[in-house]
């Protein structure tokens, strides 16, 4: 176990700050006197196990093996998820363990699925600590994307190594400098978000909660019809735009800020990612013009606010996007699967793997044709190594294959078909609203089974974490020196 100290000792590091992130609710239940213990035993008990995390392990050596990586990843996350449901537990909601459970892993992952029939009536101090798990959730994969998944080999995201010169023995040095940076300008996104919010309607309150979630987006409302529930279209573009510069690298906004004031206009992901939006919007628009006969009744602003919603996995919803139609569900589904840029705080397979996948197969066909020719496959004006396509490849594959697996274990849970399969890939994409009438825009998943719920919290780690990071700490061979 030794071997494992730095693994520990910054596992409890991550504690202490959860723990201390658990006094800002406090504040709010002062504010709107809706004091009780909640909080301050939540606290404590998280507070108190990360200091015998980090005390117990404050003497280990700072480097950190690839072994280490893998174990820090899947347990600093799982840990969070269980400390970030005390205040469930003990709050007045009620909820069982596995409600609480599922709440907190919806919210660390920033997937915005919830069990709360209620949000309205919900004591304001919960709504503001679902908010805050979002919030450390999407700065915690920004961090992880840009510093630990590149040295794990991770379905090809050494794409995004800061330098050619990274290796396991420098990533915790390297991680403080980049790591300060990401935390700096994911703040300063938060407070633009939040300011915006409230010249635009929202109260105080409302503006805070709601630019955490979308920077994150997680898509965790205060209210059951999400950001519909404001009926203003400020509210609404202030949203897709933030959704947006949350869902575009965040190494990218580094690169600007160094000088490189061309990488938006440079970077193949980015480029694609708004391709994907402007495509998507048209095709839904030009759909729904033949369904209605008519441009007239078209409500552009629903369709682009949703699209760019449930392509970055945020979940917030403005209309029944399941009362447009069957070719719209299928639609959305393909989206929820895409996802965002890696290195930002979306999910799903993400836009460099699908761009890279489509290289691969345009290379395989020109290689039919030409089949003396030498062709590399490029990707930035950087030639990719096969062993990285593989990887990439392997991940797609993976991930599909986890889809059916989830989809066919909701379905012997006791879920219909469309709501395991749309349930499923709402957990592993991390988006939130599934379809149907049980988990569709406008419901949630308070009503399915507990052994759905455990399920559908799998899903979500799984999702948020690469699948690999989780899957590759069973194999017996992992454990070997």
């Amino acid at each position: 176990m030794s071997n494992y100290k730095t693994v520990f000792f910054t596992l409890g590091v991550l504690l202490i700050v959860l723990g201390f992130s658990m006094l800002v609710p406090i504040s709010i239940q002062l504010i709107y006197n809706e004091f009780n213990s909640t909080f301050i035993i939540s606290s404590i008990i998280t507070i108190t196990f990360g200091a015998l995390f980090f005390l117990a392990n404050i003497d280990h050596n700072r480097s950190l093996s690839t072994q280490q990586a893998f174990l820090l990843t899947a347990l600093s996350w799982l840990g969070v998820a269980i400390f970030g449901s005390i205040p469930f537990i003990f709050s007045d909601l009620n909820l069982s363990l596995t409600d609480a459970f599922f709440e907190s892993m919806s919210g660390i992952t920033t997937t915005g699925a919830t069990i709360i029939n209620n949000l309205s009536d919900t004591p304001k101090a919960i709504l503001s600590w679902r908010a805050i798990l979002q919030w450390l959730g999407g700065i915690g994969i920004i961090v992880m994307a840009i510093t630990l998944m590149p040295i794990m080999n991770i379905g090809g995201m050494q794409l995004l190594k800061i330098s050619s010169g990274d290796s396991s023995e420098k990533i915790l040095p390297k991680s403080k400098q980049i790591s300060l940076r990401l935390v700096l300008i994911y703040f300063s996104l938060t407070l633009l978000c939040a300011f915006f919010y409230k010249i635009c309607g929202m109260n105080f309150f409302d503006s805070l909660t709601h630019s955490m979630t979308t920077i994150a987006t997680g898509g965790f409302s205060n209210y059951n019809q999400s950001i519909g529930f404001f009926e203003s279209a400020k509210i609404e573009y202030v949203s897709i735009v933030f959704i947006i510069l949350g869902s575009i690298p965040f190494i990218s906004y580094i690169k600007f800020l160094s000088g490189n004031r061309k990488i938006v206009f440079k970077d193949e992901q980015i480029k694609l990612f708004f391709k994907l939006i402007f495509f998507s919007i048209l095709t839904l628009f030009i759909y729904l013009a033949i369904v209605n006969k008519s441009i007239f009744e078209i409500q552009l602003r629903a369709i682009v606010f949703n699209v760019v919603s449930i392509l970055t996995g945020t979940g917030y919803v403005t209309k029944e996007f399941d009362q447009w139609g069957n070719f719209p569900l299928i639609f959305f589904l393909l989206l929820m699967f895409i996802g965002g840029c890696a290195g930002s705080t979306t999910c799903g397979i993400k836009v460099f793997r699908v761009h890279m996948l489509y290289f691969f197969l345009k290379n395989q066909l020109l290689k039919i044709i030409y089949p003396r020719a030498i062709i590399n496959l490029k990707y930035n004006n950087d030639i990719v190594q096969d062993k990285l396509v593989a990887s990439i490849i392997s991940f797609i594959y993976l991930y599909i294959i986890i889809f059916f697996v989830i989809s066919a274990l909701l379905t012997l849970s006791g879920l219909n078909f469309i709501t395991a399969v749309s349930g499923a890939a709402s957990s592993i994409s991390n988006v939130g609203p599934g379809l149907g009438n049980e988990i569709g825009p406008n419901s949630n998943y308070a009503s399915l089974p507990s052994a759905s719920k455990w399920i559908l919290s799998v899903g979500m780690i799984l999702g948020r974490l690469e699948i690999f990071a989780i899957l590759v700490i069973f194999l017996p061979s992992f454990w070997r020196n």
